[in-house]
């Protein structure tokens, strides 16, 4: 006999967005971002001329019968338009692609988590192990994007940027088996 031992589902939106903020618009390859899409409300006294709010969802459900753990998930990387702002007439497309960068960059770590979850052994314990692994890869998302723009001066050293650009690119392209 079957036993259905635990039926788990999380949902994690990651990001700093609000859990019930509903709209976002998921990452694209051919789809980049416009500053249509960036619908908040620029920060009070601000040094910044836009921010982009993006971040990963996850969720995963997992059964467990007999010795073997069946388990399912979806991990998109998403962008938040009533979180994400710019000061109109301070803009230009070359800051606009440093926007995109942070969400290229969310897309990244979305796609190694993939990878992970694809290629990883779990035990019985998986609702942590899989908990872990996200805190794992959500730090390193974080730890990137505060790089990019500490290394960049957000955006403002070109030389910088233009580097940064074509690692993630780079990296996009070496994790495209997890897109």
């Amino acid at each position: 006999m079957r036993r259905l031992l635990a039926i788990g589902i999380i949902l994690l939106c990651f990001s700093f967005a609000p859990e019930n903020d509903s709209e976002k618009i998921l990452w694209s390859e051919t789809e980049k971002l416009t500053w249509d899409d960036f619908q908040g409300t620029p920060k009070e006294g601000s040094d910044y001329v836009a921010s982009t709010n993006s971040g990963i969802s996850f969720s995963f459900s997992y059964t467990k019968r007999e010795d073997r753990i069946d388990f399912d998930y979806t991990i998109e990387s998403n962008f938040y338009p009533k979180l994400s702002w710019y000061k109109r007439g301070a803009v230009s497309d070359y800051i606009l692609k440093h926007e995109q960068t942070h969400f290229d960059i969310s897309e990244l770590h979305s796609r190694m988590l993939r990878k992970e979850m694809e290629t990883r052994t779990f035990s019985d314990n998986i609702k942590e192990e899989v908990q872990d692994l996200y805190q794992s890869i959500e730090t390193r998302r974080k730890e990137m994007q505060r790089r990019y723009d500490k290394e960049t001066d957000h955006s403002q050293i070109s030389e910088a940027e233009f580097a940064w650009r074509d690692f993630v690119a780079e990296q996009l392209t070496k994790h495209e088996r997890w897109k």
